[in-house]
Protein backbone atom coordinates (compact mmCIF):
# COMPACT_ATOMS: atom_id res chain seq x y z
CA UNK A 1 0.00 0.00 0.00
CA UNK A 2 0.89 3.57 -0.72
CA UNK A 3 2.43 6.13 1.72
CA UNK A 4 2.05 9.70 1.97
CA UNK A 5 5.43 10.18 0.65
CA UNK A 6 5.66 7.81 -2.60
CA UNK A 7 4.37 10.85 -4.83
CA UNK A 8 6.47 11.34 -7.71
CA UNK A 9 7.64 14.66 -8.62
CA UNK A 10 8.94 16.90 -11.88
CA UNK A 11 12.26 18.76 -11.23
CA UNK A 12 13.14 21.09 -13.45
CA UNK A 13 14.96 23.81 -11.21
CA UNK A 14 18.11 23.37 -12.85
CA UNK A 15 16.62 24.25 -16.34
CA UNK A 16 15.54 27.80 -15.72
CA UNK A 17 17.79 30.88 -15.96
CA UNK A 18 18.91 32.17 -13.09
CA UNK A 19 19.55 36.11 -12.22
CA UNK A 20 22.89 36.96 -13.58
CA UNK A 21 24.68 40.12 -11.74
CA UNK A 22 27.45 40.06 -14.10
CA UNK A 23 28.12 39.15 -17.78
CA UNK A 24 30.55 35.85 -17.79
CA UNK A 25 31.01 33.61 -20.90
CA UNK A 26 28.31 30.93 -18.73
CA UNK A 27 25.53 33.39 -18.21
CA UNK A 28 25.47 33.79 -21.72
CA UNK A 29 25.70 30.28 -22.37
CA UNK A 30 22.89 29.87 -20.00
CA UNK A 31 20.93 32.57 -21.64
CA UNK A 32 20.99 30.63 -24.90
CA UNK A 33 20.26 27.55 -23.52
CA UNK A 34 18.04 27.62 -20.44
CA UNK A 35 14.40 28.46 -19.92
CA UNK A 36 13.91 32.07 -19.10
CA UNK A 37 10.70 31.83 -16.28
CA UNK A 38 8.80 34.40 -17.99
CA UNK A 39 8.45 31.85 -21.05
CA UNK A 40 7.41 29.54 -18.65
CA UNK A 41 4.70 31.63 -17.18
CA UNK A 42 3.75 32.69 -20.90
CA UNK A 43 2.92 29.24 -21.78
CA UNK A 44 1.05 27.83 -18.47
CA UNK A 45 -2.56 29.53 -19.54
CA UNK A 46 -2.03 27.65 -22.80
CA UNK A 47 -1.10 24.12 -21.17
CA UNK A 48 -4.35 24.28 -18.69
CA UNK A 49 -6.51 25.24 -21.65
CA UNK A 50 -5.05 21.95 -23.01
CA UNK A 51 -5.64 20.02 -19.92
CA UNK A 52 -9.33 20.94 -19.98
CA UNK A 53 -9.42 19.59 -23.70
CA UNK A 54 -7.76 16.57 -23.25
CA UNK A 55 -10.17 15.84 -20.36
CA UNK A 56 -13.16 17.08 -22.04
CA UNK A 57 -11.77 14.38 -24.89
CA UNK A 58 -12.47 11.60 -22.22
CA UNK A 59 -16.30 11.75 -22.97
CA UNK A 60 -16.64 12.27 -26.81
CA UNK A 61 -19.32 10.10 -28.23
CA UNK A 62 -18.47 11.81 -31.38
CA UNK A 63 -15.34 12.41 -32.66
CA UNK A 64 -14.93 15.10 -35.53
CA UNK A 65 -12.67 13.74 -38.55
CA UNK A 66 -9.98 16.37 -37.78
CA UNK A 67 -9.74 15.00 -34.28
CA UNK A 68 -9.23 11.22 -35.64
CA UNK A 69 -8.21 8.53 -34.45
CA UNK A 70 -9.16 9.84 -30.60
CA UNK A 71 -7.94 6.63 -27.96
CA UNK A 72 -8.14 8.33 -24.47
CA UNK A 73 -9.60 5.29 -22.91
CA UNK A 74 -6.20 4.99 -21.06
CA UNK A 75 -6.42 8.43 -18.72
CA UNK A 76 -9.30 6.70 -16.79
CA UNK A 77 -9.19 2.97 -17.16
CA UNK A 78 -6.81 2.55 -13.73
CA UNK A 79 -9.67 3.65 -12.26
CA UNK A 80 -12.17 2.33 -13.30
CA UNK A 81 -10.64 -1.52 -13.44
CA UNK A 82 -10.37 -0.68 -9.65
CA UNK A 83 -13.84 0.34 -8.97
CA UNK A 84 -14.95 -2.52 -11.04
CA UNK A 85 -12.89 -5.02 -9.05
CA UNK A 86 -13.97 -3.48 -5.28
CA UNK A 87 -17.76 -4.05 -6.83
CA UNK A 88 -17.61 -7.42 -8.39
CA UNK A 89 -14.08 -9.11 -7.24
CA UNK A 90 -13.13 -12.18 -9.19
CA UNK A 91 -16.07 -11.06 -11.97
CA UNK A 92 -14.51 -8.18 -12.70
CA UNK A 93 -12.02 -7.53 -15.94
CA UNK A 94 -9.34 -7.52 -13.42
CA UNK A 95 -10.03 -10.26 -11.52
CA UNK A 96 -10.68 -12.52 -14.18
CA UNK A 97 -6.51 -11.56 -15.25
CA UNK A 98 -5.97 -12.30 -12.01
CA UNK A 99 -7.07 -16.08 -11.99
CA UNK A 100 -5.55 -16.36 -15.45
CA UNK A 101 -2.00 -15.11 -13.90
CA UNK A 102 -2.42 -17.73 -10.98
CA UNK A 103 -3.09 -20.20 -13.21
CA UNK A 104 -0.51 -19.83 -15.12
CA UNK A 105 2.37 -19.67 -12.57
CA UNK A 106 0.75 -22.55 -10.75
CA UNK A 107 0.90 -24.78 -14.55
CA UNK A 108 3.85 -23.59 -15.54
CA UNK A 109 7.42 -23.34 -14.73
CA UNK A 110 8.37 -21.26 -18.21
CA UNK A 111 5.58 -18.00 -19.69
CA UNK A 112 6.87 -17.07 -23.27
CA UNK A 113 4.95 -13.37 -23.94
CA UNK A 114 4.84 -12.49 -27.63
CA UNK A 115 4.18 -8.57 -29.08
CA UNK A 116 6.26 -6.12 -30.12
CA UNK A 117 6.04 -2.71 -29.54
CA UNK A 118 3.38 -1.81 -27.11
CA UNK A 119 2.28 -5.14 -26.91
CA UNK A 120 5.34 -5.97 -24.84
CA UNK A 121 7.88 -2.97 -23.86
CA UNK A 122 5.25 -1.77 -21.05
CA UNK A 123 5.50 -5.51 -19.42
CA UNK A 124 9.18 -5.78 -19.88
CA UNK A 125 9.34 -2.48 -17.99
CA UNK A 126 7.86 -3.46 -14.88
CA UNK A 127 9.16 -6.84 -14.86
CA UNK A 128 12.97 -5.30 -15.60
CA UNK A 129 12.10 -2.92 -12.83
CA UNK A 130 10.30 -4.79 -10.03
CA UNK A 131 11.51 -8.35 -10.33
CA UNK A 132 14.93 -9.69 -9.40
CA UNK A 133 17.80 -8.44 -11.82
CA UNK A 134 18.65 -12.35 -12.43
CA UNK A 135 14.82 -13.31 -12.09
CA UNK A 136 15.34 -16.56 -14.73
CA UNK A 137 18.29 -18.11 -13.10
CA UNK A 138 17.03 -17.64 -9.70
CA UNK A 139 15.82 -21.47 -8.42
CA UNK A 140 12.47 -21.78 -8.03
CA UNK A 141 11.91 -21.35 -4.88
CA UNK A 142 13.72 -18.10 -4.31
CA UNK A 143 11.34 -16.85 -7.34
CA UNK A 144 8.63 -18.38 -4.62
CA UNK A 145 7.57 -20.60 -7.75
CA UNK A 146 6.86 -17.66 -9.96
CA UNK A 147 7.41 -18.61 -13.69
CA UNK A 148 10.69 -17.32 -15.65
CA UNK A 149 9.54 -15.00 -18.63
CA UNK A 150 10.85 -14.76 -22.00
CA UNK A 151 9.94 -11.87 -24.54
CA UNK A 152 9.59 -12.82 -28.39
CA UNK A 153 7.75 -12.14 -31.58
CA UNK A 154 9.00 -8.40 -31.52
CA UNK A 155 11.19 -9.37 -33.80
CA UNK A 156 11.93 -11.83 -36.93
CA UNK A 157 15.03 -13.04 -36.00
CA UNK A 158 15.61 -16.74 -37.14
CA UNK A 159 18.63 -17.34 -34.34
CA UNK A 160 16.78 -15.92 -30.93
CA UNK A 161 13.70 -17.90 -31.71
CA UNK A 162 16.04 -20.94 -33.05
CA UNK A 163 17.59 -20.64 -29.93
CA UNK A 164 14.26 -20.05 -27.73
CA UNK A 165 12.83 -23.09 -28.82
CA UNK A 166 15.88 -25.21 -28.25
CA UNK A 167 16.07 -24.16 -24.67
CA UNK A 168 12.14 -25.07 -23.94
CA UNK A 169 12.55 -28.47 -25.89
CA UNK A 170 15.47 -29.28 -23.88
CA UNK A 171 14.30 -27.77 -20.24
CA UNK A 172 10.40 -29.91 -21.14
CA UNK A 173 11.27 -33.80 -20.28
CA UNK A 174 8.24 -34.06 -18.49
CA UNK A 175 4.78 -32.79 -19.17
CA UNK A 176 2.96 -34.01 -16.28
CA UNK A 177 5.91 -31.60 -14.19
CA UNK A 178 4.56 -28.03 -14.05
CA UNK A 179 8.12 -26.68 -13.19
CA UNK A 180 9.28 -28.22 -16.72
CA UNK A 181 5.91 -26.87 -18.83
CA UNK A 182 6.26 -23.77 -20.48
CA UNK A 183 3.11 -21.35 -21.14
CA UNK A 184 2.52 -18.82 -24.13
CA UNK A 185 0.62 -15.40 -23.90
CA UNK A 186 0.09 -13.91 -27.28
CA UNK A 187 -0.68 -10.09 -27.51
CA UNK A 188 -2.08 -8.69 -30.50
CA UNK A 189 -4.92 -5.80 -31.00
CA UNK A 190 -5.88 -6.56 -34.68
CA UNK A 191 -3.39 -10.09 -35.04
CA UNK A 192 -2.05 -8.76 -38.11
CA UNK A 193 1.49 -7.53 -37.37
CA UNK A 194 3.64 -10.43 -39.08
CA UNK A 195 6.26 -10.66 -36.34
CA UNK A 196 3.98 -11.45 -33.53
CA UNK A 197 2.11 -13.27 -35.73
CA UNK A 198 4.55 -15.70 -37.27
CA UNK A 199 6.14 -16.35 -33.66
CA UNK A 200 2.30 -17.45 -32.58
CA UNK A 201 2.47 -19.91 -35.50
CA UNK A 202 5.20 -21.17 -34.62
CA UNK A 203 5.53 -21.80 -31.02
CA UNK A 204 1.85 -22.92 -31.16
CA UNK A 205 3.04 -25.69 -33.14
CA UNK A 206 5.80 -26.57 -30.62
CA UNK A 207 3.35 -26.30 -28.25
CA UNK A 208 0.68 -29.03 -30.27
CA UNK A 209 3.70 -30.81 -30.69
CA UNK A 210 4.59 -30.93 -26.77
CA UNK A 211 1.22 -31.44 -24.97
CA UNK A 212 -1.04 -32.92 -27.88
CA UNK A 213 -2.98 -30.60 -30.79
CA UNK A 214 -6.28 -31.13 -28.99
CA UNK A 215 -5.32 -31.65 -24.79
CA UNK A 216 -7.15 -29.40 -22.65
CA UNK A 217 -3.32 -28.86 -20.89
CA UNK A 218 -2.36 -27.06 -24.13
CA UNK A 219 -5.75 -24.69 -24.17
CA UNK A 220 -4.78 -23.63 -20.47
CA UNK A 221 -1.75 -23.07 -21.28
CA UNK A 222 -2.07 -20.47 -24.25
CA UNK A 223 -3.80 -17.06 -23.33
CA UNK A 224 -4.56 -14.37 -25.85
CA UNK A 225 -4.92 -10.59 -25.42
CA UNK A 226 -6.33 -8.86 -27.90
CA UNK A 227 -8.92 -6.43 -29.48
CA UNK A 228 -12.64 -6.76 -29.45
CA UNK A 229 -12.26 -8.21 -32.97
CA UNK A 230 -9.85 -8.54 -35.45
CA UNK A 231 -7.36 -11.96 -36.61
CA UNK A 232 -6.52 -12.97 -33.90
CA UNK A 233 -9.38 -13.64 -31.77
CA UNK A 234 -11.07 -14.75 -34.55
CA UNK A 235 -8.24 -17.63 -35.10
CA UNK A 236 -8.85 -18.18 -31.22
CA UNK A 237 -12.50 -18.26 -31.92
CA UNK A 238 -12.32 -20.94 -34.13
CA UNK A 239 -10.37 -23.13 -32.18
CA UNK A 240 -12.92 -23.25 -30.06
CA UNK A 241 -11.96 -20.37 -26.77
CA UNK A 242 -15.18 -18.64 -25.69
CA UNK A 243 -15.28 -15.21 -23.81
CA UNK A 244 -13.65 -16.10 -20.71
CA UNK A 245 -10.64 -17.81 -22.31
CA UNK A 246 -10.11 -14.54 -23.99
CA UNK A 247 -8.84 -10.92 -22.50
CA UNK A 248 -9.57 -7.93 -24.22
CA UNK A 249 -7.54 -4.83 -25.02
CA UNK A 250 -10.18 -1.69 -24.98
CA UNK A 251 -11.05 -0.11 -28.40
CA UNK A 252 -10.30 3.18 -27.25
CA UNK A 253 -6.46 2.64 -26.00
CA UNK A 254 -3.83 2.27 -28.46
CA UNK A 255 -0.53 -0.38 -28.04
CA UNK A 256 1.79 2.28 -26.63
CA UNK A 257 -1.14 4.13 -24.15
CA UNK A 258 -1.80 0.05 -22.93
CA UNK A 259 0.22 -0.12 -20.42
CA UNK A 260 -2.56 -0.75 -18.14
CA UNK A 261 -4.51 -2.41 -20.03
CA UNK A 262 -4.14 -7.10 -19.74
CA UNK A 263 -1.26 -5.89 -22.12
CA UNK A 264 1.25 -4.78 -19.36
CA UNK A 265 -0.90 -6.02 -16.20
CA UNK A 266 -0.98 -10.04 -17.11
CA UNK A 267 2.46 -10.79 -17.36
CA UNK A 268 3.13 -8.49 -14.42
CA UNK A 269 0.89 -10.60 -12.54
CA UNK A 270 2.13 -13.84 -13.78
CA UNK A 271 5.59 -12.94 -11.98
CA UNK A 272 3.79 -11.81 -8.84
CA UNK A 273 3.57 -8.02 -8.93
CA UNK A 274 1.15 -6.31 -7.43
CA UNK A 275 -0.93 -4.65 -10.30
CA UNK A 276 -3.49 -2.92 -7.78
CA UNK A 277 -0.95 -0.79 -6.45
CA UNK A 278 0.23 -0.05 -10.53
CA UNK A 279 -3.13 0.33 -11.09
CA UNK A 280 -3.75 2.48 -7.66
CA UNK A 281 -0.57 4.91 -8.22
CA UNK A 282 -1.41 5.65 -11.89
CA UNK A 283 -4.92 6.28 -10.91
CA UNK A 284 -3.20 8.89 -8.46
CA UNK A 285 -1.08 10.54 -11.07
CA UNK A 286 -4.67 10.82 -13.46
CA UNK A 287 -6.12 12.30 -10.37
CA UNK A 288 -3.57 15.32 -10.15
CA UNK A 289 -3.66 15.68 -13.72
CA UNK A 290 -7.03 16.98 -13.50
CA UNK A 291 -7.12 18.76 -10.52
CA UNK A 292 -4.03 20.03 -9.24
CA UNK A 293 -2.47 23.74 -10.33
CA UNK A 294 0.58 23.95 -12.50
CA UNK A 295 2.74 24.47 -9.66
CA UNK A 296 1.89 21.13 -8.02
CA UNK A 297 1.22 19.10 -11.35
CA UNK A 298 4.40 16.75 -12.93
CA UNK A 299 2.18 16.05 -15.76
CA UNK A 300 1.87 19.39 -16.62
CA UNK A 301 5.31 21.02 -15.90
CA UNK A 302 6.94 18.08 -17.61
CA UNK A 303 4.95 18.55 -20.88
CA UNK A 304 5.25 22.39 -20.64
CA UNK A 305 9.08 22.12 -20.03
CA UNK A 306 10.16 19.61 -22.92
CA UNK A 307 7.63 21.80 -25.30
CA UNK A 308 9.24 24.64 -24.64
CA UNK A 309 13.20 23.31 -24.60
CA UNK A 310 12.14 21.36 -28.14
CA UNK A 311 9.68 24.04 -29.96
CA UNK A 312 11.74 27.42 -28.29
CA UNK A 313 15.32 26.55 -27.33
CA UNK A 314 16.07 24.02 -30.11
CA UNK A 315 16.35 20.78 -28.48
CA UNK A 316 14.90 18.12 -30.19
CA UNK A 317 17.20 15.30 -28.72
CA UNK A 318 15.42 13.92 -25.70
CA UNK A 319 17.28 12.17 -23.28
CA UNK A 320 16.04 9.94 -20.89
CA UNK A 321 19.16 9.35 -18.34
CA UNK A 322 17.79 6.16 -16.07
CA UNK A 323 20.46 5.55 -13.09
CA UNK A 324 19.71 2.21 -12.61
CA UNK A 325 20.04 -0.27 -15.26
CA UNK A 326 16.95 -1.67 -13.66
CA UNK A 327 15.24 1.28 -15.29
CA UNK A 328 16.34 0.99 -19.03
CA UNK A 329 13.13 -1.00 -20.29
CA UNK A 330 11.12 2.14 -19.36
CA UNK A 331 13.58 3.92 -21.39
CA UNK A 332 12.41 1.49 -24.35
CA UNK A 333 8.72 2.52 -23.34
CA UNK A 334 9.27 5.79 -23.76
CA UNK A 335 11.09 5.96 -26.69
CA UNK A 336 8.44 4.40 -28.59
CA UNK A 337 5.99 6.45 -26.71
CA UNK A 338 7.76 9.81 -27.89
CA UNK A 339 8.56 8.92 -31.64
CA UNK A 340 5.03 6.97 -32.09
CA UNK A 341 3.20 9.98 -30.85
CA UNK A 342 4.61 13.13 -31.78
CA UNK A 343 6.95 11.79 -34.75
CA UNK A 344 5.21 13.63 -37.49
CA UNK A 345 4.88 16.49 -39.54
CA UNK A 346 8.72 16.55 -39.73
CA UNK A 347 8.48 17.02 -36.02
CA UNK A 348 8.84 15.84 -32.37
CA UNK A 349 12.10 15.18 -30.77
CA UNK A 350 14.07 12.38 -30.90
CA UNK A 351 14.46 9.96 -27.37
CA UNK A 352 17.18 8.51 -26.65
CA UNK A 353 17.94 6.44 -23.69
CA UNK A 354 20.88 6.38 -21.58
CA UNK A 355 22.03 4.07 -18.37
CA UNK A 356 24.14 5.51 -16.06
CA UNK A 357 26.64 5.61 -14.53
CA UNK A 358 27.71 3.05 -17.22
CA UNK A 359 27.05 5.50 -20.69
CA UNK A 360 29.13 8.07 -19.31
CA UNK A 361 31.70 6.75 -20.58
CA UNK A 362 30.40 6.05 -23.54
CA UNK A 363 28.04 9.08 -24.25
CA UNK A 364 28.98 11.22 -21.86
CA UNK A 365 31.46 13.13 -23.46
CA UNK A 366 28.85 14.13 -26.46
CA UNK A 367 26.34 15.11 -23.50
CA UNK A 368 28.88 17.46 -22.02
CA UNK A 369 30.49 18.81 -24.98
CA UNK A 370 28.87 18.00 -28.29
CA UNK A 371 26.08 19.51 -29.74
CA UNK A 372 24.03 21.78 -27.93
CA UNK A 373 20.87 20.16 -29.18
CA UNK A 374 19.42 17.69 -26.08
CA UNK A 375 17.70 18.23 -23.19
CA UNK A 376 18.27 15.31 -20.44
CA UNK A 377 15.71 13.91 -18.27
CA UNK A 378 17.07 11.90 -15.60
CA UNK A 379 14.72 9.39 -14.13
CA UNK A 380 16.03 8.74 -10.15
CA UNK A 381 15.08 6.50 -7.68
CA UNK A 382 16.10 8.06 -3.84
CA UNK A 383 15.90 5.00 -2.02
CA UNK A 384 17.16 1.55 -3.40
CA UNK A 385 15.48 -1.16 -2.64
CA UNK A 386 18.09 -3.30 -1.04
CA UNK A 387 20.97 -2.79 1.87
CA UNK A 388 24.00 -0.55 0.90
CA UNK A 389 26.97 -3.04 -0.63
CA UNK A 390 29.94 -1.61 1.31
CA UNK A 391 32.80 -1.09 -0.80
CA UNK A 392 34.91 -2.48 3.03
CA UNK A 393 38.69 -2.54 3.34
CA UNK A 394 41.04 -4.77 1.94
CA UNK A 395 45.23 -5.46 2.61
CA UNK A 396 46.04 -4.35 -0.80
CA UNK A 397 45.31 -0.67 -1.31
CA UNK A 398 46.84 -0.22 -4.62
CA UNK A 399 43.15 0.98 -6.11
CA UNK A 400 43.33 3.96 -2.84
CA UNK A 401 40.03 2.38 -2.02
CA UNK A 402 40.35 2.33 1.38
CA UNK A 403 39.69 6.04 2.12
CA UNK A 404 36.00 4.89 0.83
CA UNK A 405 35.85 1.90 3.25
CA UNK A 406 32.67 2.68 5.18
CA UNK A 407 31.04 4.05 2.00
CA UNK A 408 28.54 2.13 0.06
CA UNK A 409 27.23 2.02 -3.54
CA UNK A 410 24.28 4.23 -2.89
CA UNK A 411 27.31 6.64 -1.87
CA UNK A 412 28.92 5.84 -5.02
CA UNK A 413 26.12 6.29 -6.97
CA UNK A 414 24.61 9.55 -5.07
CA UNK A 415 28.31 11.38 -5.92
CA UNK A 416 28.31 10.25 -9.56
CA UNK A 417 25.14 12.04 -9.89
CA UNK A 418 25.78 15.32 -8.15
CA UNK A 419 28.91 15.29 -9.76
CA UNK A 420 27.60 15.01 -13.47
CA UNK A 421 24.93 17.48 -12.82
CA UNK A 422 27.92 20.08 -11.45
CA UNK A 423 29.61 19.54 -14.80
CA UNK A 424 26.52 19.87 -16.85
CA UNK A 425 25.52 23.17 -15.17
CA UNK A 426 28.97 24.37 -15.34
CA UNK A 427 28.85 23.69 -19.40
CA UNK A 428 25.26 25.17 -19.04
CA UNK A 429 23.94 21.66 -20.61
CA UNK A 430 19.99 21.59 -19.67
CA UNK A 431 19.12 18.69 -17.14
CA UNK A 432 16.17 17.95 -15.19
CA UNK A 433 14.65 15.20 -12.77
CA UNK A 434 12.01 12.59 -12.91
CA UNK A 435 11.85 11.94 -8.76
CA UNK A 436 10.64 8.46 -7.36
CA UNK A 437 10.98 8.03 -4.06
CA UNK A 438 11.32 4.64 -3.80
CA UNK A 439 10.97 1.84 -6.45
CA UNK A 440 7.58 -0.10 -6.12
CA UNK A 441 4.42 -0.73 -8.21
CA UNK A 442 2.45 2.24 -6.99
CA UNK A 443 5.80 4.74 -8.02
CA UNK A 444 6.04 3.44 -11.27
CA UNK A 445 2.45 3.48 -11.99
CA UNK A 446 2.13 7.40 -11.60
CA UNK A 447 5.36 7.73 -13.76
CA UNK A 448 4.14 5.31 -16.53
CA UNK A 449 0.88 7.56 -16.30
CA UNK A 450 2.67 10.39 -16.07
CA UNK A 451 4.40 10.46 -19.31
CA UNK A 452 1.43 9.40 -21.32
CA UNK A 453 -0.32 11.85 -20.40
CA UNK A 454 2.36 14.46 -20.77
CA UNK A 455 2.83 12.88 -23.94
CA UNK A 456 -0.89 13.76 -24.91
CA UNK A 457 -0.44 17.22 -23.52
CA UNK A 458 2.70 18.31 -25.38
CA UNK A 459 0.75 16.53 -28.70
CA UNK A 460 -1.79 18.92 -28.26
CA UNK A 461 0.20 22.35 -27.41
CA UNK A 462 2.27 21.48 -30.66
CA UNK A 463 -1.37 20.77 -32.72
CA UNK A 464 -0.21 17.15 -33.33
CA UNK A 465 -2.69 14.26 -33.07
CA UNK A 466 -1.01 12.01 -30.45
CA UNK A 467 -3.03 9.11 -31.03
CA UNK A 468 -2.28 6.83 -34.49
CA UNK A 469 1.17 6.33 -35.95
CA UNK A 470 0.85 6.08 -39.61
CA UNK A 471 4.37 6.38 -40.82
CA UNK A 472 4.31 3.07 -39.15
CA UNK A 473 1.90 1.33 -41.73
CA UNK A 474 4.21 2.01 -44.84
CA UNK A 475 6.91 -0.70 -43.82
CA UNK A 476 4.69 -3.37 -42.93
CA UNK A 477 2.70 -2.80 -46.77
CA UNK A 478 6.17 -2.80 -48.22
CA UNK A 479 6.89 -6.13 -46.34
CA UNK A 480 3.87 -8.01 -47.59
CA UNK A 481 3.85 -6.93 -50.58
CA UNK A 482 7.83 -8.57 -50.95
CA UNK A 483 6.33 -11.42 -49.45
CA UNK A 484 3.84 -12.03 -51.64
CA UNK A 485 5.79 -11.36 -54.86
CA UNK A 486 8.60 -13.88 -54.05
CA UNK A 487 7.84 -17.80 -54.22
CA UNK A 488 6.72 -19.34 -51.27
CA UNK A 489 10.29 -20.86 -50.38
CA UNK A 490 12.41 -20.80 -47.90
CA UNK A 491 15.33 -18.79 -48.54
CA UNK A 492 18.34 -19.87 -50.52
CA UNK A 493 15.86 -22.85 -51.83
CA UNK A 494 15.31 -22.60 -56.31
CA UNK A 495 13.34 -26.08 -56.46
CA UNK A 496 10.72 -25.75 -58.54
CA UNK A 497 12.68 -22.74 -60.35
CA UNK A 498 13.96 -23.01 -64.24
Amino acid sequence: MQLPDESVEYDYRRLLLPVADAWTPLAELQARHFLDPAQLEQIKKDVLAVRGRVAAERDLQTVPPRDQPLQAGFIDLPQKLLDAYRRRQDASELGKLLRIAQRLREEAGRVVVLGIGGSYLGAKALIDALCHSYHNEMPAQLRLNRPRIYFEGNNVDNDTLHELIELLDNTLVDPDIPEERWALIVISKSGGTLETAAAFRVLWRELARCYGAKSELLRRLVVPVTGPKGKLREWFQAEGYGEEEILTIPDDIGGRYSIFTPVGLLPAAVVGLDVRALLQGAAAMTKRFLEESFERNPVLQFAAVNYLMTEQLGKPIRVLAVWSRKLEAIGWWYDQLLAESLGKQGRGATPLTVVNTRDLHSRGQQHQEGSRDKLINNLVVKTPRHPPVILGMAEHNEDDLNQFSRKGYPDLLEAAYAGTMQAYWEAARPTADILLPTLNEYTLGQVFQMLMLATVVEGRLMKINPYGQPGVEAYKANMMRLLKATPNLPKGDTAGTP
